[in-house]
Parts: C-alpha cells; structure tokens; sequence
C-alpha cells in the first residue's frame, strides 16, 4: 500500500473540500459574501480529517494534475459538452430500439482494445461508456501489453473489436486521452 504524502493529502483535501462546499449549500452563500464561518471551518476539518486516511486510495501521483488550466479546461469541455452529447446520442438510440420494435437488438459482449494509459483515464473511459445507455464496462484485461475492455453492447453490429471500439467509444477515448495524456 502506498503511503501518502503531503501534496496528495492537499489535494485531497481540497477536493473534499470543495464537494463539501457543494454539498452544503456554501457555494452560494460564498457568492453573496455571506458564508457561514462555523461550517466552512467544520468543512476545513472533515476534509483534512478524510484526506488523512484516503490519500493513499484517492490520488497515488502527480496530486496538483488539474492546477493546468489547460488540462482543466479540457476536463470542463468533455464533462460539459462532449459526454452530455454523446449520453444524447445513445439515449436517442436506445430510446429508438425500445419504442419501435423493428429496429434491431442484437445484445452481446465485445472485446475493445483501449489505447488510453494510466489507471486514471482508463476508469474515466470506462465509466463514460458504462453511463452511456446500450453499453455497460463488464471488465478491463491487459493481454500482451495491450488494454482491452470487455463491453456489453445492446446492438453488436460487430464483433471486430477495432470496429466494435470505434462506434462505442465514438469520441470518448479522444478526450480522456487529451485530458490525462
């Protein structure tokens, strides 16, 4: 087990920190100048108190990754534009397939090679396509030096996993590779 160190506890801690804020209504009470000094410092505590013991889990290197804002900005457009599109997108067709019953559904596994590195982008990539309907991350393997996820895809119109990837995946991999690469 990996121990903690010091800019990863701040970082944590300051991520805890900011979803507390979030989380207790704080974020507008900073916005009008009228925060509420006994709960920002209970905030401060708990977010301290719970980066001590889940630093080591939460964020194993580089713990200030996000202070570019470029790498930042690239995080804000995929959470903001690019995901939210493609949940559209597969909402749209899964909507589709459900209402109108000649429209095929040909469920099945797929194996996709993943060409994003590090554990970090390889969950983000792994979640966005399992929060996409039609598509659920059953399992990531590394054979051979290569990533692969195995996906469950509610219409196989493939099975080589190439082209199986690409209409999955869509733009997805582009932008978490952008983001952590």
């Amino acid at each position: 087990m990996k121990k903690a160190t010091v800019p990863a506890i701040v970082s944590t801690a300051l991520v805890c920190f900011i979803f507390w804020l979030l989380i207790t209504g704080q974020v507008a009470s900073l916005l009008r100048g009228e925060p509420s000094a006994q709960v920002l410092i209970a905030g401060v505590i708990v977010s301290l108190a719970a980066a001590l013991f889940s630093a080591r889990f939460f964020i194993h290197e580089k713990p200030f990754f996000f202070a570019n804002p470029a790498r930042l900005g690239k995080l804000i457009a995929y959470c903001f534009c690019i995901f939210p599109i493609e949940l559209i997108k597969a909402n749209v067709d899964v909507a589709r397939r459900a209402l109108s019953p000649s429209l095929p559904v040909n469920p099945g596994i797929v194996k996709v090679p993943v060409e994003v590195k590090g554990e970090y982008a390889q969950a983000m990539l792994a979640d966005s396509i399992t929060l996409t309907p039609g598509t659920i991350t059953m399992e990531t393997v590394e054979e051979d030096g290569q990533d692969y996820y195995y996906i469950h895809w509610i219409d196989v119109a493939s099975q080589d996993g190439a082209e199986a990837g690409e209409a999955i995946k869509g733009t997805l991999e582009k932008w978490v590779r952008r983001i952590w690469e």
